[in-house]
């Protein structure tokens, strides 16, 4: 018998597939470059058309390591911190 996935399961999955959608495209097919970060912030989150300063300011906050590309632990805390911040919005909308 086939165990079914779980939404946690189901969402991780995503997470990561999302990343290797746009990961590779130009250049290392590990990491996002800032073409890359932009087309996924755009078409996975909603946003609509982003700035170049946003897109800027985005990749300067998460490329820890000053490489001008995103890894994936760098993505994994970008993921993090909109989890937080999807946390407070629901959590004030509740009250």
């Amino acid at each position: 018998m086939c165990a079914m996935e779980t939404p946690l399961e189901k969402a991780l999955a995503t997470l990561v597939c999302t990343f290797h959608k746009y990961s590779g495209k130009e250049g290392d097919k590990m990491t996002l470059s800032k073409g890359e970060l932009k087309e996924l912030v755009k078409n996975e989150l909603g946003l609509g058309e982003v700035s170049e300063g946003g897109i800027e300011q985005l990749m300067k906050s998460l490329d820890r390591n000053s490489d001008q590309e995103i890894d994936f632990k760098e993505y994994s805390v970008f993921l993090s911190t909109l989890c937080m911040a999807y946390n407070d919005f629901f959590r004030g909308q509740s009250k």
